[in-house]
């Protein structure tokens, strides 16, 4: 057998351990709560993975190989009065009061930072996540829930952000790294910010977002006044849709002085990673809120290739 086929069968055999006993899976689990994010913990080990335990050890610390503990998180009424049906229209958006979860699976997996997929292997005695109730109990990895984490003791002197790798690493002062993101780019290389160095200007927690119909650019939080519309020359109208995890830019804004441009948060943490955006750049939401706690408006940020 080749090596190569070894390797490969070695993976397959890999997915077929349960995930409490993967040592992937408890590895991105223990970067995860580290603060070096694999974005979602999957079990499976590819480029973000590698690359976060590789900035985990360059931070001075070694990857544990124990299991990672996991806990039973029961649903609450309050838990199943957040949810949301989020409409199409613009219009009918901006009438919600917040822009919950749309079910108990998004709600779950968001808060143990995992795909949906391993959520329901982690829990396969639920049949139907559509028909939870209060009371019963779904296992997830136990981070700290993303609200309740504590300010870190030390802000990052330099964010920086890579296109070529779709990620951002808080550095310290003597450029050590704190922290590691995977984050989504924009599709189009027009709409590609220009590489150097940028300031922050805005620092939101749980911001609204304003959406404008044109031009349509979901990914950008704009403050101006009402645009016109370039060929009949009428005001736009304007969308104000109120806060919450699946808000079109998450639970955190950091704007750049960049006009249009920031980092946040996204209702789609599993399509992070990738070049899809509009412009803006896009994290999983537990991981918008971790970087809005390691900068503040002295924070540098810098785009690289």
């Amino acid at each position: 057998m080749t090596a190569l086929v070894l390797a490969a069968f070695m993976a397959a055999e890999k997915t077929l351990i349960p995930l409490t006993t993967n040592e992937y899976f408890n590895a991105q689990c223990h970067l995860e709560a580290a603060g070096f994010s694999v974005n979602c913990v999957d079990g499976a080990w590819g480029l973000k993975s590698r690359r976060a335990k590789e900035l985990y050890e360059k931070s001075g610390h070694t990857l544990p190989k124990t299991k990672f503990p996991l806990k039973y998180e029961t649903v609450t009424q309050a838990d199943i009065n957040e949810l949301v049906e989020i409409p199409e229209d613009p219009e009918e958006k901006a009438d919600l009061e917040y822009f919950g979860y749309e079910s108990i699976k998004e709600m779950f997996a968001e808060r143990g930072h995992v795909s949906r997929k391993c959520l329901e292997k982690l829990n396969p005695d639920i049949k139907d996540w559509g028909k939870l109730k209060a009371g019963d109990k779904i296992r997830i990895p136990a981070f700290t829930p993303m609200y309740e984490e504590s300010s870190p003791t030390e802000k990052a002197a330099i964010v920086k952000i890579s296109l070529s790798r779709c990620e951002v690493i808080c550095l310290d002062k003597n450029g050590k790294p704190l922290a590691f993101f995977p984050c989504s780019i924009a599709a189009s290389k027009s709409k590609l910010p220009p590489h150097g160095e940028v300031k922050i200007v805005a620092h939101i927690e749980n911001p609204n977002y304003t959406y404008t119909p044109d031009p349509p650019d979901p990914s950008i939080m704009t403050l101006e006044s009402e645009p016109q519309d370039a060929k009949s020359g009428s005001h736009v109208k304007r969308h104000i849709f109120e806060p919450g995890p699946n808000n079109p830019v998450g639970l955190a804004w950091i704007g750049l002085d960049l006009p249009g441009y920031g980092i946040h948060g996204t209702p789609y943490p599993e399509r992070v990673g990738n070049a899809e955006s509009h412009g803006c750049f896009r994290l999983a939401n537990w991981n918008a809120l971790r970087l809005y706690r390691l900068t503040d408006f002295n924070t540098k940020v810098l785009i690289v290739p």
